[in-house]
This record gives structure tokens, sequence and C-alpha cells, in this order.
């Protein structure tokens, strides 16, 4: 922590979900294990994302969008970057062949692999690879699902956009082995109940947005919901009480904690 407040930097990451038929869920979301050496959420359980490179903010990236998206929506560096890094991280690519229409299927997917690392190194902008691939980025696909702001007292701060999109059909998913070391399906209920085990590490954002994810049956009932209705811009703030430090979530926002101590957040991720 720091009496400085450092500056927000943009980020993105998105919940790639699927219908599934386990005994405590029907529907399963893909998350990777951050790699211990990553500056940010080492070791924790998160859904795929990351900051918004300048690249994800070219102007030109608007000739490669679908026609009826809006070519002027503030979120759109975003939603572009949370498609970046849902490529580069898990190996899903939303997007869609512009002579047919189609979405990115398993073998072209095969194909376009060998652009991940050049994307995540930025050797390669993810502009060079639509255009040369002859891609539209499907960001008629993502709901937004939800928007958080670091608090002010922590040491590095970001302003997140959470989207939501059901993941195409024969798309797997795999971590990149090097941002990330391990990959998962799995479903909300059993990320709480193995958070709470401590066989995952979770932290307190990504925690709210797994449980949040309890109240739908399917993956097209969530993104229903995302595209339906605006998410509550949460910033935690922190209150100071003779009982200790507690972050303080707006009930607004519609997740099941409205305070929680602040020493569990740091010290148990959960």
């Amino acid at each position: 922590m720091t009496d400085k407040t450092a500056p927000l930097k943009p980020a993105a990451t998105v919940l790639l979900v699927r219908d599934c038929a386990k005994p405590s869920d029907r529907l399963e979301v893909f998350m990777v294990v951050r790699h211990h050496q990553i500056d940010f959420a080492s070791g924790a359980l998160v859904f795929p994302g990351g900051k918004v490179d300048d690249a994800d903010m070219d102007p030109a990236l608007a000739d490669f969008l679908p026609d009826h998206d809006q070519k002027d929506d503030p979120l759109r560096p975003f939603k572009v970057a949370s498609i970046r890094e849902s490529f580069e991280e898990a190996n899903i690519l939303l997007a869609r062949n512009r002579s047919t229409g189609e979405l990115v299927t398993h073998e072209r997917l095969l194909d376009l692999s060998k652009y991940r690392m050049p994307l995540q190194t930025g050797e390669l902008p993810l502009l060079e690879m639509i255009r040369n691939e002859n891609l539209e980025l499907a960001t008629d696909l993502l709901g937004h699902y939800a928007h958080w702001i670091t608090p002010s007292y922590m040491p590095k701060r970001f302003d997140t956009h959470f989207f939501i999109a059901e993941a195409p059909p024969h798309q797997l998913g795999a971590h990149d082995g090097t941002e990330s070391v391990d990959s998962v399906w799995v479903g909300p209920n059993e990320v709480l109940e193995e958070a709470d085990k401590g066989r995952y590490t979770v932290i307190f954002p990504t925690r709210m947005n797994v449980e949040a994810l309890c109240r739908f049956g399917t993956s097209e009932d969530a993104l229903l919901h995302a595209k339906r209705h605006k998410p509550f811009t949460v910033e935690p703030k922190v209150e100071v009480t003779e009982e200790g430090r507690f972050l303080l979530i707006p009930k607004e926002a519609g997740y099941s904690v409205t305070r929680n101590p602040v020493d569990r957040i740091m010290d148990k991720s959960r």
C-alpha cells in the first residue's frame, strides 16, 4: 500500500463460458493459473485478460468489426483487448472469416496459433494478424459483464472491464505456458468450493464475479443478462474501525458481499 495514488491502467478480461452437466453447475468458465513471476495476481486462478495495449486502440481496427457494431463505442479498445487476450492466454479466438461470416473453426485455429507468441511479445499487432488472415473481430459476441476499478490505496491500479462470451463450438481452450501455467474449464460453484478448501487462490474481484455466475442456468442466460444490463462500476472503498479495516462494495453492484475485512482479502485472496 502507498499514500500516493497510482495511475489507472486500462485493462480487460473475458469470461468464456459454455454449458455443462455437472452435479453442482450447469455452466462452466475457462480460467487460467497465472505464472508465479507475473507481477499481478501471480499464482492465482483468473479469467484470461490483461492491459489494453496501444495497438488495441488503433482506429484502423474499426474496419475489421461487425458492420452493426458501434465504431465510436468507448469500450471498443477494451473489447479488442479482451479478444486478443483470450487468444493469447486461452487459445480461443472470437473472430469470423470475412468472406464467409463463419466463426473460426478448430482447424483454422490450429493454423492461427502461430500468432499467439508474437502477439504476446508485442512483435506483431493484432491488426496485422486479422488483416493477413482476412478476419473480423466478433466484438458483437461480447456482453459487458462487470467493471471494477482498483482501490486508490493499492500500488498498482487498473480500470478493468469484464466481458462475457459463449466459447465458439469446438474451440477447447489451452493456456499459453508463459503468462499462465495451467488452465481449466470449471463451474462457478466448484471454484468457490475449491477456493474455500485452499486448493485455488482466487483474488477478491475474481471471486465476486465467479460467484455472480452461479445465478445463471445456462451460458446463454449469462450472456443475455450482460447484454441487457449495464454493469455498476465498482471502486471498493476502505472503512477503518476499531475492529479493523474493511473493504466496502456498493450494494447497487449486486454482489453478495458489501463489506469484507481487508486483511482477509490481502492474506487469503478470498
